[in-house]
C-alpha cells in the first residue's frame, strides 16, 4: 500500500507497556502492513540540524553540570511543534527519524566529555582531529554492537523493561500527531529557563551557586567540622532532576550526602594527629584543607571504586544476554536462507553481513587512527584496538540495560574501569608518561563514546518499535547524525576549554574527566594509586548491590559534586509532588506530562542560552561582576530567585487538565 493509505493516528495500543500473553502480538500505529512518509529531505535537514544545535547545548551543561540531557524528549518536542505548525499530515514516521538522528548529539557528546577534556586538565594538548575521530569511530561501533541485540531489547522483552525515555519521548510524539498546544508551552519554558541561566552566566546578577555559608552558623559549621550545604540554582538542572525523578535523584544524593556528610567529617576528625600529607600530588594536611579539598583528594575516589564495581556487576548480570545475541548473529550471517523480503518493514534491520563488514572496517579506520595520530606504533595501536574492540562490545549490553530499566546510562563508571584496565595494560607494555596518558584518554573516549551510543540508541529503537517505524532506516541514518554530532563537539569542547578551561577557580566543572584525569594521572607517572580507597568504594558497591540499591547512580553521586545533585533532588521532589497531588490518577498522570515539557523547556532553553553565553564570553564579552557575584547577598538573591523559579514550574504543571476522551 501506498503512503496515502495510512489512516489516521489513533494511539499507542493498549497493551504498548504490558508484557504479552501466550500467542499475543503487539501491533504498532503504523501498520507494517502499510508504507508511511519516513525518510525524505524535511525528516533528514531537520534531524541534521537537531544534531548540531543540540550537540553544542549537550556539551555546554555536560560540562558544566556533569550531566548529560538526553536530546530525545526535546527533539521529538520540536519535531512535533514544527509539523503542527505546517499542519503536515502522516508526520509520525517522518518525527521518528527526526528523532533518532538528532538524538545522536547527546550520546556523542557524553562519550566525548567524560574523557576528553581530561587532556586539557593535565596540561596536555588534545587537536581537533583526536576528538572528532574518537568520537566518530566510538560512536560507529556503539551503533555496529547494538542492532544484533535489538530484537532482544525491544521485541522479546517486550513489557519486561520500563525504558522510562523512550515512553516519555513515545508519549510527546503521540499526542504531538493527535494534536495538542505542547510546542507553544515547550516555547515558553524554554525562554524562562533559558533567560534565567543566561542573566546568572552573562549578567552575575545572582550567584549561580547557593552555600549554607551564607549564615554566620554556616560558616562555623564549614570551618570547623567540614560540613557545608552548597545547591547549584540553575533552571536546566532542575528540569533534568525532574525528569531523573524522585527515586533516582534521591539515591544520587544519598551518595553525596555520605560524601559530605559522614566521610569528609570522618577524614577530618583525623587532622590533628596527622603530621605529613598523605596521597599523590597532596601537598597540604587535612587541618589546612576545606571540605572541598578533602572530597577532592580521598573521598572522591571511594565513589570512582564504587562506579568501576557497578560496570562489573553489570557484565555479569548480561552474560547470557551477550551470548545469545553473538549466536543469532553469526547464524544469520552463514545462513544460506533468503530471508529478508519475507521480513516485515517493521522488524528488517540492516543485514548481518552488512554490520559485520562495518564493525571490519571500522576496526581498520581505528587502527590507522591509532597508528598515525595517537602512538605512531604499529604493536601499541593493535593493543589498543583490542582494548577498545572487547570492553566496547562487553559493556554494550550493560549500557543497553541500564537504560531499559532506569533510562540512565552508566558510561561514565563504565569508562573509569576500560581507563584503569588500558593504563595497566599499556604500563605493562613499557608505554608511559605524557604518550601513555593521551593514549589512554583516547583509548578511553572512544569507549566512551561506543557505550554512550550503545544506550541512547536502544531507545531510538525502542520508540520506533513503539510507533512501526522500519528499524533499518533508523540505523541507516544515525551513522549520517554521529558525523555532525562528533564534528560539532570537537569544536565546542576546544572554545569551551581556551573560554573557561577545566580546572582551576571558575572553570567548567567537567567532573567525570575530573575524575578520569584523577585515576590516569598517578598510574601514568608511576605515582602509587590509591588502590585501598578504590577498593573500599567497589566493596561499598557490593553491599550496596546486595541490598538491591542501585549502586551506580550512588555511586555517581559520590564523586559528583554536591551542589550539582541537591537540584537534582529539587527537581525529583517537585516531579514526585505533582504527580502524586491528586486522587485522580489520569489528572496526576496530565500534570506528570506537563511538567516533562516544562523540565525540557528548562533543560533545552538553559542550555541554548549557556552556549552563546559561552560564544559571547569567548569573544571577550563578559560584564559579570565576580566581587559581587562571590558575596553572600548575591547568595541570597539566588536562593529566592530559585524559589520563584521552582513556584513557577509547580503553578504551570498544577494547571494541566486530563484528557478528555
Amino acid at each position: 500500500m501506498s503512503e496515502h493509505e495510512a489512516g489516521p493516528i489513533k494511539g499507542l495500543p493498549e497493551n504498548a507497556y504490558t508484557e504479552l500473553k501466550e500467542g499475543e502480538e503487539y501491533h504498532p500505529i503504523m501498520s507494517p502492513n502499510k508504507v508511511y512518509p519516513e525518510v525524505n529531505f524535511r525528516s533528514v535537514f531537520t534531524g541534521l540540524l537537531m544534531s548540531i544545535i543540540f550537540s553544542a547545548a549537550a556539551a555546554y551543561l555536560g560540562l558544566k553540570i556533569g550531566q548529560v540531557f538526553e536530546a530525545a524528549i526535546p527533539i521529538a518536542i520540536i519535531a512535533v511543534g514544527m509539523s503542527t505548525l505546517s499542519k503536515r499530515k502522516n508526520a509520525l514516521g517522518e518525527n521518528v527519524i527526526i528523532q533518532s538522528i538528532g538524538a545522536s548529539s547527546g550520546v556523542i557528546v557524553a562519550g566525548a566529555i567524560f574523557t576528553l577534556p581530561a587532556l586539557y586538565i593535565m596540561k596536555l594538548e588534545a587537536q581537533f582531529y583526536q576528538v572528532f575521530l574518537s568520537s566518530l569511530f566510538g560512536g560507529f561501533l556503539g551503533i555496529l554492537f547494538l542492532i544484533p541485540f535489538r530484537k532482544y531489547f525491544v521485541s522479546d522483552m517486550h513489557g519486561k523493561y520500563p525504558f522510562p525515555e523512550a515512553t516519555a519521548t513515545t508519549e510527546v510524539l503521540v499526542s504531538g500527531e493527535k494534536g495538542g498546544s505542547q510546542a507553544r508551552l515547550l516555547l515558553v519554558a524554554g525562554l524562562i529557563g533559558g533567560l534565567y541561566d543566561f542573566i546568572i552566566a552573562t549578567f552575575g546578577w545572582w550567584s549561580e551557586v547557593f552555600t549554607s555559608r551564607v549564615i554566620p552558623a554556616g560558616e562555623l559549621l564549614a570551618d570547623k567540622a567540614k560540613i557545608v550545604f552548597k545547591m547549584n540554582i540553575g533552571a536546566a538542572v532542575t528540569g533534568l532532576g525532574y525528569i531523573v525523578g524522585l527515586k533516582y535523584s534521591a539515591i544520587i544524593c544519598a551518595g553525596s550526602f555520605l560524601s559530605w556528610y559522614v566521610l569528609i567529617p570522618i577524614v577530618y576528625h583525623f587532622a590533628d594527629g596527622q603530621t605529613i600529607p598523605v596521597g599523590a600530588n597532596i601537598a597540604h594536611l587535612l587541618k589546612d584543607m576545606s571540605a572541598e579539598e578533602i572530597f577532592r583528594n580521598y573521598v572522591r575516589q571511594i565513589g570512582i571504586g564504587g562506579i568501576a564495581m557497578a560496570g562489573v556487576i553489570g557484565i555479569i548480570r548480561s552474560s547470557s544476554i551477550i551470548k545469545d545475541a553473538f549466536g543469532l548473529a553469526v547464524k544469520e550471517i552463514f545462513s544460506k536462507k533468503i530471508v529478508s523480503a519475507q521480513v516485515k518493514r517493521t522488524q528488517r534491520d540492516l543485514p548481518m553481513s552488512i554490520i559485520a563488514i562495518g564493525i571490519v572496517v571500522t576496526a581498520i579506520l581505528l587502527f590507522v587512527f591509532f597508528h598515525f595520530g595517537v602512538v605512531h606504533d604499529i604493536r601499541l595501536a593493535l593493543i589498543g584496538l583490542a582494548i577498545v574492540m572487547v570492553i566496547a562490545f562487553l559493556f554494550t549490553t550493560v549500557a543497553a540495560n541500564a537504560i531499559a530499566i532506569v533510562g540512565t546510562n552508566p558510561v561514565s563508571g563504565m569508562t573509569l574501569m576500560t581507563l584503569i584496565l588500558s593504563s595497566l595494560i599499556l604500563v605493562s607494555v613499557g608505554l608511559k608518561g605524557t604518550a601513555g596518558m593521551v593514549t589512554a584518554l583516547i583509548i578511553g573516549g572512544v569507549v566512551c563514546t561506543a557505550l554512550s551510543m550503545a544506550g541512547g540508541f536502544i531507545t531510538d529503537l525502542k520508540i520506533g518499535y513503539w510507533m512501526g517505524t522500519s528499524p533499518y532506516k533508523q540505523q541507516s541514518w544515525k551513522f549520517v547524525g554521529t558525523i555532525l554530532s562528533a564534528a560539532t563537539v570537537g569544536g565546542v569542547i576546544i572554545i569551551l576549554n581556551k573560554t573557561y578551561g577545566f580546572s582551576g577557580p571558575n572553570a567548567m566543572v567537567a567532573p567525570q574527566a575530573n575524575a578520569m584525569a584523577a585515576v590516569i594521572g598517578p598510574m601514568m607517572s608511576g605515582q602509587p594509586a590509591p588502590w585501598l580507597l578504590y577498593g573500599a568504594g567497589a566493596f561499598l558497591a557490593l553491599i550496596l548491590t546486595m541490598l538491591g540499591v542501585p549502586a551506580l547512580a550512588f555511586a555517581l553521586g559520590m564523586f559528583i559534586p554536591l551542589e550539582l545533585n541537591t537540584p537534582l533532588l529539587v527537581g525529583g521532589l517537585i516531579a514526585h509532588y505533582v504527580g502524586t497531588r491528586s486522587k485522580d490518577e489520569k489528572l496526576n498522570k496530565a500534570r506528570k506530562e506537563r511538567g516533562t515539557l516544562i523540565a525540557s523547556g528548562f533543560i533545552a532553553g538553559g542550555a541554548l542560552m549557556g552556549v552563546i553565553s559561552a560564544v559571547l564570553r569567548y569573544a571577550g564579552i563578559n560584564v559579570v561582576n565576580q566581587q559581587w557575584v562571590e558575596s553572600h547577598a548575591a547568595e541570597g538573591v539566588a536562593i529566592v530567585m530559585f524559589a520563584v523559579l521552582c513556584i513557577y514550574m509547580i503553578w504551570e504543571t498544577l494547571r494541566a487538565k486530563k484528557e478528555v476522551e
